[in-house]
C-alpha cells in the first residue's frame, strides 16, 4: 500500500508518523514545497488536555516535545488596562520550528520518506497511490482541484489577523484589548521560549480599513501594531516572519 501526504506541517508529519508506526509495511511519502527549516509563524500552543492525550497515546513524542515547552496554569484578559485572571486552565507552548524538527525526526525514524522543496501541482505528479492526504493548509491545491467531489465550501469571515513574534516573554497566555481612533484591536500573546513570545494581532474589518492597512507594507503594519500595543510590549519590538494580514 502507498500513501502520499501533501504538506509537511505538524498535521502531515504527525499523521505520517502515526500511520507508519502502526503499519510499518505501508510506503508513506510526504511532499513539501518549502525547505525543511522553513516556517512561517512563531509559537504553537497546546492545552493540558491535549498533552494528556499525547502522553497516553504516544509517550515517546510527548517526552521529546515537553522539555522544549513553556507552561502556565492560568489565562489573563487585559481589557484596556483592566486585568482579569482565569485560573486552573493549563497551557504549554513550543516554537513552531522546534516542533517541526521533532516531528520530522520521528517520521524519519519510523521510515517515512520526506521530500522537501518538492511542489505538487496536480494529482498526476504523485504517480500511483492508494491514498492521498491533503495536509497543505487552507489554500490546498488538492482540495481545490477536487472541490466538487469533496463538496467542500469556504466561508470568508471579515476579521483580519496577523502573526508576529516579540522578544518580550509574557507570563501567561493573554488576550489584550486596546482601542484607538481607528477602532478596536485584540492581541493574543504567550511565550514559547524563555525569551520569545507569539503575538497575534486581530481586528474587525471596519477598524482595519480606517487604519489604512490596505496601503501599508509589512513593515509599516508592524510599526502601527507596535504603537497600538506599546504599553503591552513595554519597549519591545514586534518581529515579522512573512507576517501579513
Amino acid at each position: 500500500m502507498r500513501i502520499a501526504v501533501i504538506g509537511a506541517g505538524p498535521a502531515g508529519l504527525y499523521f505520517s508518523y502515526l500511520i507508519k508506526r502502526r503499519r510499518p509495511d505501508i510506503d508513506i511519502s510526504v511532499y513539501e514545497q518549502n525547505p525543511a527549516d522553513a516556517t512561517f509563524g512563531f509559537g504553537v500552543v497546546f492545552s493540558d488536555r491535549a498533552l494528556d492525550f499525547l502522553r497516553g497515546d504516544d509517550p515517546e513524542t510527548y517526552d521529546l516535545i515537553t522539555p522544549r515547552m513553556e507552561a502556565w496554569t492560568d489565562l489573563q484578559l487585559d481589557i484596556e488596562g483592566t486585568k482579569i485572571r482565569l485560573d486552573g486552565i493549563g497551557f504549554s507552548a513550543i516554537g513552531r520550528l522546534d516542533l517541526l524538527r521533532i516531528l520530522q525526526q520521528q517520521a524519519r525514524t519510523a521510515g517515512v520518506e520526506l521530500l522537501f522543496e518538492h511542489q505538487i501541482d496536480a494529482l498526476r505528479d504523485l504517480g500511483a497511490c492508494d491514498l492521498i492526504v491533503a495536509a497543505d493548509g487552507a489554500g490546498s491545491t488538492i482540495r481545490t482541484a477536487q472541490q466538487n467531489a469533496f463538496a467542500t465550501s469556504i466561508k470568508i469571515l471579515s476579521n483580519k489577523f496577523v502573526w508576529y513574534g516579540t522578544d518580550k516573554p509574557f507570563e501567561t497566555l493573554t488576550q489584550t484589548f486596546r482601542r484607538n481612533d481607528d477602532g478596536v484591536f485584540n492581541a493574543h500573546h504567550y511565550r514559547y521560549t524563555p525569551d520569545m513570545s507569539t503575538f497575534i494581532v486581530e481586528t474587525d474589518a471596519a477598524s482595519w480599513d480606517r487604519a489604512g492597512f490596505a496601503a501599508m507594507d509589512e513593515d509599516a503594519a508592524r510599526i502601527y501594531c507596535e504603537a497600538v500595543f506599546a504599553d503591552t510590549l513595554d519597549g519591545h519590538k514586534l518581529i515579522s516572519n512573512k507576517s501579513v494580514w
